[in-house]
């Protein structure tokens, strides 16, 4: 969310007016701190930024901010700062080691505040509390901050520029949806941006040159053209290899290597309109402000002109079809802090001497990074970024501790990052990105030193392939011994959007493994992740969607994958996936670490909650590895559930509530064929519908209703069309629904898909005269002891943790879900007291008629008395099973899971 600074004023003179005259240090010391970081600083992030009373050999620092190195020595009101204070806070910061030796130091009685730059030794700077609204920008050092907000809006408004460029110059070309222009505008734009982001960062030899040439040429169609061309002869010609008649405006253009100008391009001569465009649009973006992380975000407006409706199979969506989404750098570091970020601040918080910075700086030049579906590069590129932040760190503390360096320090390389790609547009910008971060830190670790470093030549080449990952050898890329992590965000398409070419590349990946219908493409990374470890201590994390912990993908992925060694070694639960991209994934994803590697200490992320595990499993759970598998029949001793009647009848056997009154009024003999029809939307939002029953209606009697005769000849013709055999021969009977499974007793409904913000999934008994669709489950024997138990929060955790999703709603399933559902064994008190709890909650829903059950399941709308029913009916039933009333769902599933385990000593039976 974007703060204006009206609001970040008026929330510095609020805190002002809240401290003015008053603290104490014991007592305040912390609230102060923590509401000047949010109201002062607007800080957000995590809690964890500053750590209160941190024990050092000398005593405790009142306050420490790890990442930007501040002490914090706090007063209260009426102490004077003098020097005394400061020695203090000295003498706390000679007993840290090196790399958490402090930057600055603060001294505060909460009216006044004294800023001592540790690197300048200069006399402190001196604040008043009442002069923070005026200067409260003179603590920005006490954060890191990153404006993610500026970055993607500047992406944003580059992204639209690039485009209007795109598709203006489209139109130039001879043939400008074939493949040879999408190629050669695709080059263009990626070289176009490398040089205004060369000459924006200041890294060209000087100031505006690239402009200025260009400017040149500006009214001359013809010489603009030839102008670019050789221009970018010229950056890719070695400056010993250059012509010496080359003139002035090109000769002191650097060499520039690294393949990204080595091909002669051929495009079209550019409008006036088009050169406008560059000059007064694109030259005046500052793109060194772009986060290279967010670079392919810019061109994705490039990559799918969403404007240009002529689009034709020539220049198919690429994007679109392979699923591919941008991320936003927060959700990268939820993948590689865990992964190696974390542990490698670890060990520089731990280092002592130089020694051991000089050996950490070695350890991370070695780490080797591959991405197998890299994309624009995002993820490699904030890898790289993320690893060179950590040596520049590690570089200020020996230059802070007197090492001089008279050579380039820099040994983290761009070419220890490795990635596969299938789409060539985006090879280029992953280089281009991982060269663009590359002169960006190099341009920071000179600051660091106070040495110029050259940017080019660029001398470095990062190693991104293009390709389907799936059918390439992953070992021709990078060798797994030489290789430590693998990270990436594969393809999100899922089982029913995968092309043709796609649902090969599933059928070749897991080539002779059952159930694999059930399986995103997602799931082939994980496949072939997990046999690249064989023999090695390569750590793995991949963003996915959930569906690879939901249901029957996850026996089906990770049973035999477990099998192999393979485990878990951190997971993200559920969360909402953005992206960065104009078509934005609006996606449930999960992030899991993988290896094989023992000892590790093991973690699950929910939210902000941070759990501690003994083991991971394929549920993202600490509990033990049981994979529930599709059974054909109830595990326990419990009646049948059925999938409702399927119609397989393009809709002309339904009748909208809204069509029924008149379909009676013209065909009234259809009354009696027809029956109130009812699927989870209608039962749970209290709609109507209908459908023509008939199943007892003569040849003689239909022949008699035009209306529905056409309707049921309509199923014919719809069935015959089918592309499935099966239901093709169903043609030969269009008046019956396809599948028939209508019980001939009420039977206990429970909706096939409901919302995750109910706590309970509402399910009802219906009569037998009401048609169940196959949108729903009937249990047609059912009693009030099972309507009881399977209302219960116990069967309610198990839904949740074992059950399919659509997008985050649950999906029920009788073979995976209902059949393995491991039921109590009552004694009969405890069985009547769970009808009598089951009972009451039935007697409440007769309150409340005109309320459907989404009002009644509502967590903020249902009413009390429901809500107690359901309080009492729940611990009846964990009564039954032998739980504590205070059980947490986390430990229902536990011992739930250590029931189906012990009855699962055999293979579920075939279906």
């Amino acid at each position: 969310m974007v703060i204006s600074a009206q609001v970040i004023f008026m929330n510095v003179k609020s805190f002002v007016e809240r401290w003015t005259g008053r603290g104490y240090e014991r007592g305040e010391a912390q609230d102060f701190w923590r509401q000047f970081l949010r109201d002062v600083l607007n800080y957000s992030g995590k809690d964890d930024v500053i750590k209160f009373e941190m024990p050092v050999s000398s005593g405790f620092i009142d306050a420490y901010l790890k990442d930007t190195r501040v002490i914090i020595e706090q007063k209260s009101l009426n102490v004077k700062l003098d020097d005394a204070v400061y020695q203090q806070a000295k003498k706390y910061d000679n007993a840290l080691n090196l790399p958490r030796k402090a930057r600055w130091i603060v001294t505060c009685n909460f009216q006044e505040f004294q800023i001592y730059n540790m690197s300048t030794l200069e006399p402190p700077t001196k604040i008043l509390l009442s002069d923070l609204p005026d200067k409260f920008h003179s603590f920005d050092f006490l954060i890191k901050k990153r404006d993610f907000v500026k970055e993607k809006n500047l992406s944003a408004k580059a992204g639209q520029v690039i485009q209007k460029f795109y598709l203006k110059l489209k139109k130039q070309y001879y043939d400008p949806y074939s493949r040879e222009t999408f190629e050669s505008l695709n080059k263009l734009c990626v070289r176009l941006v490398f040089c205004l982001y060369a000459e924006s960062a200041d890294v060209f030899k000087e100031h505006k040159m690239f402009t200025e040439y260009l400017c040149k040429f500006k009214n001359d169609r013809l010489s603009f053209r030839s102008a670019l061309i050789e221009l970018f002869k010229t950056l890719n010609t070695p400056l010993e290899k250059r012509s010496p008649y080359l003139g002035d405006d090109l000769k002191n253009f650097p060499y520039v290597d690294g393949g990204l100008f080595d091909k002669e391009l051929d495009f079209p001569e550019t409008t006036y309109e088009l050169r406008e465009i560059l000059f007064n649009e694109l030259c005046n973006l500052r793109w060194q402000d772009i986060s290279p992380t967010i670079f392919g975000a810019v061109f994705e407006a490039t990559l799918h002109p969403s404007k240009d409706k002529k689009l034709t199979d020539k220049t198919q969506d690429i994007r679109r079809e392979g699923g591919i989404h941008y991320t936003a750098p927060e959700n990268i570091h939820k993948v590689i802090e865990p992964l190696f970020i974390d542990d490698l601040q670890k060990k520089f918080e731990a280092c002592n001497t130089r020694e051991d910075l000089f050996a950490l700086q070695e350890e991370i030049s070695r780490y080797k990074i591959f991405d197998p579906a890299c994309g624009s590069g995002n993820f490699l590129t904030e890898s790289y970024l993320s690893l060179r932040e950590l040596e520049n760190s590690i570089l200020e503390v020996l230059v802070a501790d007197g090492v001089k360096f008279t050579e380039n320090p820099i040994k983290v390389s761009i070419e220890n990052f490795y990635g596969i790609e299938i789409n060539g547009f985006a090879v280029a910008v992953a280089k281009t990105a991982l060269w663009i971060s590359e002169i960006q830190m190099r341009q920071k670790t000179a600051a660091i030193i106070g040495k110029d470093l050259s940017h080019f030549p660029i001398k470095t080449h990062p190693h991104i392939h293009e390709g389907n990952a799936l059918t390439t050898d992953w070992s021709k890329i990078i060798a797994p011994q030489n290789l430590n992590f693998i990270i990436s965000n594969p393809p999100f398409s899922g089982k029913s959007t995968m092309t043709a070419e796609q649902k090969s590349d599933v059928q070749n990946t897991f080539k002779g493994w059952k159930g694999i219908g059930s399986l995103d493409y997602v799931a082939c990374w994980f496949k072939k992740a997990a046999d690249f470890l064989n023999g090695t201590q390569i750590r793995c994390a991949f963003v996915s969607t959930n569906s690879v912990c939901q249901g029957e993908s996850i026996a089906a992925l990770w049973k035999k994958i477990f099998a192999q060694g393979v485990h878990f070694d951190f997971a993200w639960r559920t969360f909402k996936w953005n992206s960065e991209s104009e078509l934005k994934a609006q996606v449930h994803v999960v992030i899991i670490g993988f290896s094989r590697v023992d000892g590790l200490r093991k973690i699950i992320f929910d939210g902000k909650e941070i759990i501690p595990a003994e083991n991971i499993n394929a549920y993202l759970l600490n509990a033990a590895n049981v994979f529930v598998e599709k059974r054909s029949a109830p595990i326990c001793n419990a009646p049948p559930m059925r999938q409702g009647n399927r119609p397989a009848d393009g809709g002309n056997l339904i009748i909208k509530a809204e069509d029924y009154e008149e379909f009676i009024r013209r065909e009234p003999r259809a009354k009696k064929y027809i029956r109130p029809y009812i699927g989870s939307e209608e039962f749970i939002n209290g709609k109507e519908r209908y459908c023509l029953w008939l199943v007892d209606c003569p040849p003689n009697e239909l022949r008699k209703m035009p209306l529905v005769y056409e309707r049921v000849k309509a199923v014919r013709d719809f069935r015959l069309k089918s592309v499935a055999a099966s239901t093709r021969a169903d043609a030969e009977k269009p008046a019956l629904f396809q599948a028939i499974i209508q019980p001939t007793t009420d039977y206990l409904f429970v909706p096939s898909v409901s919302s995750e913000r109910r706590k309970y999934v509402p399910i009802g008994f219906m009569n037998k005269n009401i048609i169940i669709s196959n949108l729903a489950f009937a249990v047609p024997d059912a009693t009030i002891y099972h309507f009881g138990v399977l209302i219960s929060s116990v069967h309610m955790a198990w839904l949740k943790t074992v059950c399919g999703r659509l997008e985050m709603r649950y999906r029920y399933s009788a073979t995976i879900v209902y059949n393995n559902f491991v039921w109590c064994e009552p004694t009969p008190e405890q069985r009547a007291r769970i009808e009598m709890t089951a009972q009451g909650i039935l007697d409440v829903l007769k309150r409340y008629p005109d309320s459907t059950l989404a009002d009644l399941y509502d967590p903020v709308a249902m009413p009390a008395d429901l809500r107690k029913a359901h309080e009492l009916n729940d611990k009846a039933v964990m009564a039954a099973y032998g739980f504590r009333a205070d059980f947490t769902e986390a430990e229902i599933i536990s011992k739930l899971f250590s029931m189906y385990e012990s009855l699962t000593q055999l293979p579920p039976p075939e279906i």
